[in-house]
């Protein structure tokens, strides 16, 4: 309780010590002979903002007395479940199992406790810089890609702490499309088209946009998952979309109903102006449950198997320097995600033969774990400069002469409401773009402000020098700046293990732009954009592309083909889509880890439930669909245990 309470006070120091100091923009005079100046500031908005923090913080205790209570396990203790990982999957899983009265249900999770400060929609990206809360994970160096980066290595941040990844993530609420469920269908995965699914997306939802809240069709109204637009736009996000109606698209299309292609408004996990996670959503529900028991700052080791059975038994965890095993006399569930679920199945004898025989791990099952790996993909070098003051800018916002902190830490309103300066996308079919009912290939994440110039991203992103120079400078610059996201990758990467031990980060090859195809889409999505910043509408701002001709680059014509695949090969940027590695595939699939009830082939009493089944990746992003499999696998268990 003291440490997360003294990363408030943290937060409280930063106000007070930082805030009256400009950090860009224009210089304020000094005024040392008005009594109602401090440091040329008003002495009334300090005023505000010093009550603003007391109220954040007297928000932020209060939030950190309603968590989930801890308990720690006794050794040998005998579960019903045992789920490992609280993130998006193993809180909604947890939560549901424990309806159930007599059900004993244990969750274990690596990470410490969610705090208030952590959702507070404009820091998003900021988070990533910390030790305690991110896995902090690094792609193996490519001479192919993550050139821009420090040894040619991308950040993949995964959240470690309760909600995982959905406290890390930007908030995003995206399905995808139909036609992706009903492909997996295809594939073999019977109950997993979109008619089936779309139940639990309803479930799990419940839609707080007033003019979508009446398409019961496609909307639920009763889920833990609030849906919201964000409470503030910037004049640039309304321009954007006026851009999209010059360029014939339909707005403010609702992409997770029928038709996906369009422009609109972010559809986000925000309730009254804070980031709403697997936590606070589901958690909150089961605080006073006595059969559902929480262990945090716990590090499941490996699942235990019974050799003669191939059965899984239970889990082998650490935690405060002790080891301690569990056992499950129903079932074992990994929601550790796309990188840890497959880890620890290889770490426990389920994987590739050869792979772990190298690595002198006991084999239980030969199977392709860790392969499969599929990410979304942008690229992170469109910012537009403007000629006015207009969208989001750091120095304004933590300019204490503005009430923006302290319109949000007293209303939770205003930019500081904006997911990481997130405000719009468009959802385009760049192969058939006059077809307004085809299938997304590209995405265009829209933010109301300069990426570069920001002080975090070359950190978080982890930019080599040379890039880092270049981001910078544009540090007091206005402006926006589009992610074209390629949706549909053909491109297959891998992980695998380097040690045997759990605290050994594993092997992570992406495998951007293995295929050729790729790289045209992606193109063809920065052309997109490109057309779209000469449209009137973004040509009112003056909007002017910061052409950096990227180092390394030099020797290709700039805006050819060439020019910008050597680009994207140069900063790609992440949106965190990390999937498919315990790919789920019918009974036959030699590529397939788990069935589709999730069960992993060939061990009995073991399940996955999290991004790493999806067989292949929802043009869309991917914090509703780990909700869906795991308010679906919950309904599966229940029907299989004799629950319902």
């Amino acid at each position: 309780m003291f440490r997360r309470s003294r990363s408030l006070l943290h937060f409280t120091s930063i106000i007070c010590v930082i805030l009256p100091f400009q950090l860009g923009g224009q210089t304020q005079s000094t005024d040392y002979q008005n009594p109602y100046n401090i440091f040329g500031i008003p002495a009334a908005n300090l005023f505000r903002l010093s009550l603003g923090v007391m109220n954040f913080l007297n928000e932020g205790q209060h939030y950190l007395e309603e968590q989930i209570p801890e308990v720690t396990p006794e050794h040998e203790a005998v579960y019903d479940f045992v789920v490992v990982g609280a993130g998006t999957a193993g809180a909604t899983l947890a939560t549901r199992l424990s309806e159930i009265p007599h059900v004993k249900v244990l969750l274990i999770e690596a990470g410490v406790n969610e705090n208030l400060l952590m959702d507070v929609p404009l820091l998003v990206h900021i988070l990533q810089l910390s030790d305690v809360i991110n896995w902090k994970y690094q792609t193996k160096p490519s001479d192919k890609y993550c050139l821009g980066m420090n040894k040619n290595s991308c950040s993949w941040p995964r959240g470690k702490v309760m909600g995982g990844s959905s406290v890390l993530n930007y908030m995003i609420a995206s399905r995808g499309a139909a036609k992706d469920y009903d492909r997996w269908a295809k594939m073999g995965n019977d109950g997993w088209a979109y008619k089936d699914v779309l139940k639990y997306f309803k479930k799990l939802e419940t839609m707080d946009i007033p003019e979508l809240r009446s398409d019961t069709k496609y909307h639920g109204t009763n889920g833990p998952v609030h849906i919201t637009y964000p409470q503030t736009h910037t004049l640039l996000a309304e321009a954007f979309l006026r851009a999209g109606k010059e360029l014939g698209y339909p707005l403010m299309v609702d992409y997770n109903s029928k038709s996906t292609i369009g422009f609109s408004y972010l559809q986000t996990t925000i309730k009254n102006g804070t980031r709403l996670s697997s936590n606070r959503a589901y958690l909150s529900l089961a605080r006073f449950r006595k059969n559902l028991h929480v262990t945090r700052e716990s590090t499941v080791k490996k699942v235990l198997i019974d050799r003669r059975e191939n059965k899984a038994v239970g889990v082998k965890f650490t935690k405060g320097g002790k080891t301690i095993r569990v056992f499950a006399k129903n079932e074992v569930i990994l929601c550790a995600g796309a990188i840890g679920s497959p880890q620890l199945l290889m770490l426990s004898g389920i994987g590739p033969a050869e792979h772990l025989a190298e690595l002198g791990i006991d084999i239980v099952k030969d199977a392709p774990v860790g392969e499969n790996l599929m990410d979304h993909i942008g690229f992170g070098g469109l910012v537009f400069t403007v000629n006015s003051t207009t969208g989001i800018q750091i120095a304004d916002i933590i300019n204490p002469m503005y009430s923006f902190i302290t319109d949000f830490l007293m209303r939770r309103s205003g930019p500081v409401t904006i997911p990481g300066g997130c405000e719009a996308l468009a959802f385009l079919d760049t192969k058939h773009p006059k077809k307004l009912d085809g299938s997304s290939d590209i995405e265009l994440i829209f933010i109301g402000g300069s990426y570069k110039g920001d002080p975090f991203l070359p950190i978080t992103t982890n930019l080599d020098a040379e890039m880092s120079q270049i981001w910078n400078k544009y540090n007091r610059y206005y402006g926006w700046t589009i992610f074209p996201i390629l949706l549909k990758p053909k491109s297959r990467g891998w992980i695998k293990l380097l040690a045997n031990d759990i605290n050994v980060k594993p092997e992570i090859v992406p495998n951007y732009f293995d295929n050729p195809e790729d790289v045209k889409t992606l193109i063809a999505g920065i052309r997109s954009a490109i057309e779209l910043s000469r449209t009137q509408a973004m040509q009112e701002f003056g909007s002017q592309l910061t052409n950096d001709t990227l180092p390394g680059c030099e020797k290709y014509e700039y805006d050819s083909d060439d020019y910008w695949e050597c680009a994207i090969r140069t900063v790609p940027y992440t949106i965190y889509h990390f999937s498919g590695t315990c790919k789920m595939g019918p009974k036959g699939d030699p590529t397939a880890v788990v069935d589709p009830r999730l069960k992993v082939n060939g061990v009995q009493g073991l399940r996955v439930a999290d991004a790493s089944i999806i067989p292949e990746i929802v043009a869309g992003h991917t914090n509703l669909p780990v909700y869906m499999i795991a308010e679906k696998l919950a309904d599966m268990i229940k029907e299989e245990w004799g629950y319902v």
